[in-house]
């Protein structure tokens, strides 16, 4: 079975649903400080995307695909989390094994963003050492993010998600392992040339300022 091997940075949240909330208690489990980047915090679930493996789809024609996000998530949860989970698949008859070492679940994520939608690639139920109790790839229809509204959950995650890669998009792109297509290429190189001039303007308006 696989393992997450999971590590966070709790220093810097980029949406948060409460000002100053910090990461719920999650039932014995310690999460690492390297891989992953905690976003917010609810009173049942902590919020997480890998910040080592978020990168672009590779297109159809082999090229780097900049419409389309890749991002392994994580949510950690409470006990009560726990319990409600737990409940649920005894209720549907579900087995059981490895439940009564649940800590959260592992998302693979699909961000479309020209069309604003997200999809669950893939979902991983995961025990105290981060390993995979069970894994489920079933379809699920595609959410519109944009519809969701500035205080909903999931759409502050998706939108912090999105505003990472594209503070850092030349890792995310280095990190695909393909090339951009021609146009892309040109297009990014036009938006570097012009970005010092854009710099310099606000470092004279500061100074203005004082």
């Amino acid at each position: 079975m696989r393992k997450w091997r999971l590590v966070l940075t709790l220093a810097a949240a980029l949406c948060l649903p409460v000002a100053g909330a910090q990461p719920a208690e999650a039932a014995d489990v310690t999460v690492p400080e390297d891989v992953f980047q905690w976003v917010q915090s609810t009173s049942r679930q902590n919020y997480y995307f890998n910040k080592q493996q978020i990168k672009y789809a590779i297109g159809a024609d082999g090229h780097v695909d900049l419409n389309t996000l890749i991002v392994p998530t994580l949510r950690t949860y409470d006990d009560v989390q726990i319990r409600d989970v737990v409940t649920k698949r005894r209720w549907k008859m579900l087995p059981m094994d490895g439940y009564d070492r649940l800590i959260g679940a592992a998302e693979y994520l699909k961000i479309n963003l020209k069309a604003s939608t997200v999809t669950v690639v893939e979902h991983d139920d995961l025990d105290d050492t981060f390993t995979v109790i069970t894994q489920d790839t079933s379809s699920i229809p595609p959410e519109n993010y944009a519809t969701l509204s500035e205080k909903d959950v999931d759409g502050c995650f998706y939108r912090a998600i999105i505003a990472y890669a594209s503070a850092h998009r030349e890792e995310l792109i280095a990190r695909t392992g393909a090339t951009l297509s021609p146009a892309d290429e040109k297009a990014l190189k036009g938006e570097n040339t012009s970005a010092p001039k854009e710099q310099k303007s606000g470092r004279h308006k500061h100074k203005k300022g004082k």
